[in-house]
């Protein structure tokens, strides 16, 4: 008997992760992919001279310090490209032009801290002794290991757990007696004020610790790197080939239809694909339970950092911080919604983004994306909703960086219709956490599989319920393990 065949639905993170562990244990792989290009989410394009980077923020297991950095040493990721780790996380300055820089190291930024706000020495102590707890740990590496290693490593540090797995960004930010530290502290992450603290100190941990950083050539050259692994593996790959289809023969998945209505067949079909067209168009909803229709249909219509404004400007922003919340003198209105600030990322540090003496500048937002389809349906309107808005956003950036406005080369706006039209993600959305599923739920996942299903399976961040590169990857990775397993086979792993 032959190897076994394996479609799989997307050519994402994901799925080339699937795809490489299955080739390294004997299977034969075809991935189908709608766009010309891999990644999905994790991608950039160009417009002009300039790339905009359209996801990788903080790469987790970016150094051999991380038990992730073996994962993306098996997919190739990190052989040829350099990390470069962040020496600041954030900065961010008030309207009275008070600025508080969170330093990646946390010596340094106890130090900053107590200069800017000296009569909260304890409160800042507090904080700082709390994140350095966790730099003894590495939380992002959770997701490969047994359930008994991760509890061997949460048990003796269960009180900083549950203490500070209940407190959030802002609440924490009252027990400041500096005003602008009470005013900054909630947006240090990524302008995320009700995540837990614990969210926070594991990342400012692993900034310090260095296990956090960029892959220099950002998220489209990331994702060329796995696919040059692929292939190098004996994987086959089609791009513009969007699944309409997958088969199923006596409830058993046996392929895929493709929009040009070719069939494809094999013995095992697994989706990389947003689940929510994997389960109610691919497979027209047969085998959606419950469950799973209550999720879907709890879909946040406000998402986090879904609306990008991306600049490419004629001047040399090197000596600029690369991350910046810049609190307004005069707010402004997007979406019809009072901003009073502008959360600011400065490409100022990757020669790959902008040429010499150029940099791209992208401000991000909250987005609705019922607000952008209602849109829609006047193309003319939708445009120029993305034009003031634009023209706003340059307004106030000229504020801080005077001139910028003049030195406007190149003007990019992707709401979340954009990412839904070119990556497929339903909405424009990435996975979402359901109400009350907490941290057991984030370890084992949410749909991997189907009820009435036979040999059909999915994977990324909608199965696994979690947003994350290296969540996409793990999940591939583990997949092809429990197959393995599955057919009593050892799981092998290899590195070019």
């Amino acid at each position: 008997m032959g190897s076994k065949s394996i479609i799989i639905i997307g050519a994402g993170i994901a799925g080339l992760a699937t795809g490489c562990y299955a080739q390294m244990n004997g299977y034969r792989t075809h991935v189908f992919e709608l766009h010309d290009k891999p990644g999905g989410l994790c991608t950039a394009w160009k417009r002009k001279v300039y790339t905009i980077d359209g996801c990788i923020h903080h790469l987790a297991g970016s150094s051999p310090n991380s038990g992730l950095y073996g994962v993306w040493q098996e997919l190739g990721a990190v052989q040829a490209g350099e990390v470069l780790f962040h020496e600041e996380l954030v900065r961010v300055e008030g309207p009275g032009g008070r600025a508080f820089v969170v330093y990646t190291d946390i010596d340094r930024l106890e130090q900053h801290m107590k200069e800017l706000a000296p009569a909260d020495a304890r409160v800042i102590e507090e904080y700082t002794g709390a994140a350095r707890l966790f730099t003894h740990l590495d939380m992002f590496s959770f997701v490969i290991l047994k359930p008994w290693e991760i509890a061997s490593k949460m048990l003796p540090r269960a009180g900083a757990f549950i203490k500070w797995g209940k407190i959030t960004l802002e609440r924490f930010a009252t027990r400041f007696n500096d005003p602008f530290l009470r005013q900054a502290f909630p947006v240090i992450q990524y302008d995320f004020p009700d995540i837990p603290m614990l969210v926070h100190l594991n990342f400012l941990a692993c900034c310090h610790n260095r296990t956090l950083g960029w892959p220099m050539g950002g998220s489209l050259a990331f994702s060329r790197a796995i696919e040059e692994r692929y292939r190098e593996l004996g994987g086959e790959i089609d791009y513009r080939a969007r699944v309409t289809k997958i088969l199923v023969e006596n409830d058993c998945a046996v392929g895929v239809r493709l929009a040009d209505g070719t069939q494809h067949h094999s013995d095992i079909v697994i989706s990389a694909a947003d689940g929510h067209s994997t389960v109610f168009d691919m497979l027209e909803g047969r085998y959606a339970n419950e469950r799973i229709r209550a999720y879907y249909a709890a879909a946040p219509d406000h998402c986090k950092m879904s609306l990008h404004v991306s600049l490419g400007v004629a001047r040399d922003m090197s000596r600029e911080p690369h991350a910046l919340t810049y609190f307004l003198k005069r707010p402004i209105i997007i979406m019809n919604q009072t901003v009073d600030r502008l959360n600011i990322e400065i490409f100022n540090f990757d020669p790959s983004q902008a040429p010499n003496g150029k940099s791209v500048v992208k401000a991000l937002f909250d987005s609705s994306y019922a607000y952008w389809k209602d849109l829609s349906a006047d193309r003319a309107r939708y445009e120029d909703e993305k034009r003031r808005i634009a023209e706003v956003v340059i307004d106030r950036l000229d504020e801080r960086f005077p001139g910028l406005a003049k030195q406007v080369e190149v003007v990019d706006v992707a709401t979340p219709l954009t990412f839904e039209r070119y990556t497929g993600n339903w909405q424009g959305l990435q996975a979402w956490l359901p109400p009350g599923g907490g941290f057991s739920l984030s370890m084992k996942g949410f749909s991997k599989t189907l009820p009435g299903l036979k040999n059909f399976h999915m994977v990324g961040q909608w199965a696994e319920a979690m947003i994350g590169v290296s969540t996409a990857a793990v999940s591939g990775r583990k997949m092809i393990q429990m197959l393995c397993k599955r057919d009593k086979k050892r799981f092998v792993t290899t590195r070019p």
